[in-house]
This record gives C-alpha cells, sequence and structure tokens, in this order.
C-alpha cells in the first residue's frame, strides 16, 4: 500500500476507510450524486447528522429536565442554561421583611364614621348626634308664597283660571315625592301620578263641584289599581317592587288630592292658600322650632281674619287659616326630612305643604260657607 496521499481528502484522511471503498461505490451508484459529497469536505459535513442543545422530544409535553436526565450528556459539551435562554426559570420570589411591631402600628385611629357608605346621611347625622332634619330655607318658602298666591286670586276669577296654578303644583308634588323618597329618575311613577291629576281636574269640570268628592275619590282609585298593575308588569325583586308600589301610590294620592282646591268653595281657597303663603315664611325666619311654629300659626290665623274680611267669611276665616295652616307646616316637615337634596327642597318643600292643605280647606270651605 503506497503511503502517497490521495488527492481530494484534506488532514483527516483515514487509511482504513479504503477498506470500505466498495461499499462506498455501491451506494453512490445507488444514490446519485453523493459520491460529490465525500469529495467536497464541506458537503459532507452537510450530510452529517449533528447533534445541538437539548433533545427531548418538543411534541409532548415540556417539563423541566431533572438531574438525573442531564446525566446522559457528555460533560464536556453540557453547558448550564442562562436565565434568559431557560424559559422556565422563574425570578426567586422574595417576601418583603414583616414590619416591627410597635405601638403605632397596634394601636387604634379615632372611631370615624364619615367612610362608612352602607349608612344613609340621616343615620350618620343621628349617630353623629345632629339632627336628620334640613328646612327647605327661605327661597322654596318664597316659591310657596308666590305660588300660594296665585292660587288665592285666581280662585276668585273662576274654576278655568284656577287650573292652571293648580296643574303646576300637581306636576311639582309628583316630580318631589319620588325624589324625597330616593327614587330618581322614576318617569313612569311621575308620568302615572301627574297623568291621574289632570284626569281629576278633568273629571271635577265636567261634574261641577257639587260632585267632587266622587271624581276625586274615583279617579283616585283607578289610579291606584294602575299603579298595581305597573308594579307587577316590573320585572325587579319584590323588595324593590314594594318600595316602588308605596311611593308610587303616596304621589298618586298627593296630587289627586291636591284638586281639592278646585272642589271647594272659592272663598276657603283664597283664604286658605293666603294663610298658607304667610305660614311658610313665618317657618323660614330664623327661630328656634318651637317659637317658629307658633309664630306661624298665629300669622296663618290673623291672615285669615283679614282676607276673609274680605270674601265674607269673617272671622270664621282665623279657623280655616290656622288649620291650612297646620296641614301645611306638616308637609313642609316632610320635605325636610333625611337630609333631602335642593332639588327636592325646590319640588316637594314648594308643593307638598299646599297639597297637604287641600283637604282642609275644601272640609271647612264648605263647613263654614
Amino acid at each position: 500500500m503506497s503511503n502517497q496521499p490521495y488527492e481530494g481528502y484534506g488532514e483527516g484522511y483515514d487509511p482504513y476507510a479504503q477498506q470500505q471503498q466498495p461499499q462506498q461505490a455501491q451506494q453512490a451508484q445507488a444514490w446519485p450524486g453523493q459520491q460529490q459529497a465525500y469529495d467536497d469536505p464541506q458537503a459532507a459535513q452537510q450530510y452529517t447528522q449533528q447533534w445541538q442543545g437539548q433533545t427531548w422530544d418538543t411534541q409532548v409535553q415540556q417539563s423541566r429536565p431533572s438531574a438525573s436526565d442531564l446525566a446522559y450528556f457528555p460533560p464536556q459539551n453540557y453547558q448550564a442554561p442562562t436565565p434568559s435562554y431557560d424559559p422556565y426559570a422563574q425570578a426567586p420570589v422574595t417576601a418583603p421583611p414583616a414590619p416591627a411591631a410597635t405601638e403605632e402600628a397596634v394601636a387604634y385611629g379615632p372611631p370615624s364614621l364619615a367612610g362608612n357608605a352602607r349608612i344613609t346621611d340621616a343615620q350618620r347625622a343621628r349617630l353623629e348626634g345632629r339632627s336628620p332634619i334640613i328646612e327647605p330655607g327661605m327661597q322654596p318658602a318664597g316659591l310657596t308664597a308666590l305660588l300660594a298666591l296665585l292660587l288665592s286670586v285666581t280662585a276668585q276669577i273662576g274654576s278655568y283660571a284656577l287650573v292652571v296654578p293648580l296643574v303646576v303644583l300637581q306636576a311639582v308634588t309628583a316630580a318631589g315625592w319620588f325624589r324625597l323618597n330616593g327614587m330618581w329618575p322614576a318617569r313612569q311613577g311621575i308620568a302615572l301620578a301627574f297623568a291621574g291629576a289632570l284626569v281629576a281636574d278633568v273629571a271635577l269640570l265636567a261634574a261641577g263641584r257639587d260632585n267632587g268628592p266622587a271624581a276625586i275619590l274615583g279617579t283616585l282609585g283607578v289610579w291606584v289599581l294602575l299603579s298595581l298593575v305597573m308594579q307587577m308588569r316590573s320585572h325587579a325583586d319584590p323588595d324593590t317592587r314594594i318600595t316602588s308600589l308605596m311611593a308610587t301610590v303616596a304621589s298618586v294620592a298627593l296630587a289627586i288630592v291636591a284638586t281639592g282646591h278646585l272642589a271647594a268653595d272659592p272663598d276657603a281657597v283664597t283664604v286658605g292658600a293666603a294663610a298658607v303663603a304667610v305660614a311658610i315664611l313665618a317657618r323660614a325666619l330664623p327661630l328656634p322650632t318651637v317659637a317658629s311654629v307658633g309664630v306661624s300659626l298665629l300669622a296663618a290665623a290673623g291672615a285669615g281674619i283679614a282676607v276673609g274680611g274680605t270674601t265674607g267669611l269673617g272671622a270664621k276665616g282665623a279657623l280655616l287659616g290656622a288649620v291650612a295652616a297646620g296641614c301645611a307646616l306638616i308637609g313642609h316637615r316632610v320635605a325636610s326630612y333625611d337630609y333631602p337634596s335642593r332639588f327636592v327642597h325646590f319640588t316637594a318643600g314648594v308643593a307638598l305643604p299646599l297639597a297637604a292643605a287641600a283637604p282642609a280647606v275644601y272640609v271647612l270651605g264648605r263647613a263654614l260657607a
């Protein structure tokens, strides 16, 4: 065998590879173009199987290799995975050091009620020793007096003139009652109550003052049934439906009862409305509650006597004025309850005194006329 190196092979030539040349020749015939791969070292490396990196099957659920798996790899080829390359590496979780217990950390602060959102403003006021009543003030009292004077003047003109301020009173009553109960917006309930008031007005104008009770009570009965039907069709929970039903019935009743001004004697309406105007203005004065109520009733009685002298009621107007003012003060108190908003003061605070005084004006007007 000659020691002359074969051409076409590099330094890595194996002299024992000559024994395999017949077999390689057969493979070259079976696979065309493979002989060229053996002639070229770079091409030979292309057809050589190379193992790089981790060799576990990626189609199977991947799991982090254990120490026993890594033991099969040659130590000289093993490289520890870097944190950026290893997808299973996790940053160590370091628990924050527990703060040292001090007297400041253990001590409790003073009790506070401002951050408790589960109680109402009225409940918070009671717990803090304050009154849950906020009276409307002078501006709503002025609006009440203005609306009362319009009722007093238009009652002497005629029933159709009296309807104009009465409709305004009924609309404000329906809207203010729902807001006073925390139900806003309640468009269906407000519309239902206002529609009942309009129907009562039309029925009374058609039937006349002599049939006023039948027109008012008949409309009230029908509208209570409509309120029940509307709540039965509601998809709210039972507690919400009961609350809404009570608010709707009360709003309907107040708006329809206000029609009593239209059914009452015109002189009684004039005296009663004037007494309510004076009583509410006196109630808005900055006086203690007991003194303010007393001054309001006395002022209403005096206004009843003064206006009654011009209408023919005379001294009987004092009783009518005092009773109407007492009912108006009750409505004023209701509109002041449970920390109402400014909107409540300018709706329920304005309308409830006059709406509450309507039954007294009708009954006493019929009795004293």
